[in-house]
């Protein structure tokens, strides 16, 4: 097969060149590169997309960069509650996790579920109990926590006590959900996602997250959701997705961009874009990442920024933070 590959993102929203200092900027493009060429290494050398995304998701997972795993932004009760889901395009078989606290790396644990159990997706402490019985370390709470989460959910907390944001008109129970890079001005949705086309041919993709800062009420969004923020199909391509999680459910993103390649034969960059466009009609921003059977990518985000990254056969990899860097 000539051309294969890996894309992967760490989250989308308002990511502004003059807002980001040289160090950090710096240090995400480190990670990002490091976690690409993790990925792109092991299709590189014949192995399968699912391990390549599995392996890409849990450095993210283990820099306190982004919003999965270690760093993880706090929900109201001041922990972190991940989610996290992946899915085999060669067979369709799926698997996710959500509402975790002690789980150190949920993409890994999503994967179990797919390949060991006989469900799709598992939550709470039903599913720390089925991880104990492969085997798994429960983390404690504080490995996820940083002061830098802390201080985002204190400035949360303290917006929602004057009532910003927060509208009564729909009689909706509502909520501050500052977003988790708030503090340096970088309002950011923290999810990381990868997809991947192996040299067979097999597409995968998989998301993990944090949710949002100050959530409330076991409030689970779309990254663990199949169909909503993770999608794959070798007919179509592999999609993960990173933004408003409730509008992405709504719009059932992730497999409203395979359903535009099936059913109409859009290519994988219009229906990324038509997909999105509807989630900005709605109201919701965010970004995706997907691959296509043949190779084709698209980073398509309708906010400032997205973190992103991917590296295709032949190629080098390219990484980029701005809405004026690289889209394909």
């Amino acid at each position: 097969m000539g051309k294969y590959g890996l894309v992967l993102h760490g989250g989308a929203g308002a990511i502004l060149r003059h807002e980001m200092t040289p160090d950090l900027d710096a240090a995400f493009r480190q990670k990002l590169s490091e976690a690409v060429n993790a990925g792109h290494t092991i299709i590189e050398q014949g192995g399968a997309a699912l391990d390549a995304v599995t392996a890409s998701i849990i450095i993210l997972e283990d820099s306190p960069l982004f919003n999965a795993g270690k760093g993880a932004v706090l929900n109201a009760a001041g922990v972190c509650e991940l989610d996290a889901s992946i899915m085999n395009g060669r067979t369709l078989e799926a698997g996710a996790v959500a509402g975790l606290h002690h789980i150190k790396n949920p993409i890994h644990l999503a994967r179990d579920v797919m390949e060991k159990s006989a469900h799709i997706m598992m939550a709470g402490s039903g599913a720390e109990k089925f991880a104990e019985g492969l085997g798994y370390d429960l983390m404690p709470e504080s490995y996820f926590q940083t002061d830098f989460r802390r201080a985002q959910l204190l400035r949360a907390k303290e917006l929602e006590n004057v009532g910003a944001g927060a509208t009564t008109s729909t009689g909706r129970v509502t909520f501050s959900t500052i977003d988790d890079n708030a503090l340096i001005a970088q309002f950011k949705w923290g999810t990381v996602g990868c997809v991947a086309l192996d040299q067979a041919g097999n597409l995968a993709a998989g998301t993990s997250t944090g949710g949002m800062t100050n959530k409330k009420f076991g409030r689970i969004g779309d990254s663990p959701i199949i169909g909503a923020g993770t999608y794959a199909d070798n007919a179509t391509c592999a999609v993960s997705a990173t933004g408003w999680g409730e509008f992405f459910i709504r719009a059932s993103v992730a497999r409203d961009i395979a359903a535009r390649m099936e059913y109409q034969g859009k290519g994988v960059v219009e229906a990324a874009a038509a997909a999105l466009a509807k989630v900005r009609e709605m109201g919701g921003s965010g970004g995706v990442i997907a691959i296509d059977a043949q190779g084709q990518i698209s980073m398509e985000f309708n906010s400032p920024g997205m973190y992103r990254a991917c590296q295709l056969a032949g190629q080098t990899a390219r990484v980029a933070l701005y809405g004026d860097e690289t889209r394909r």
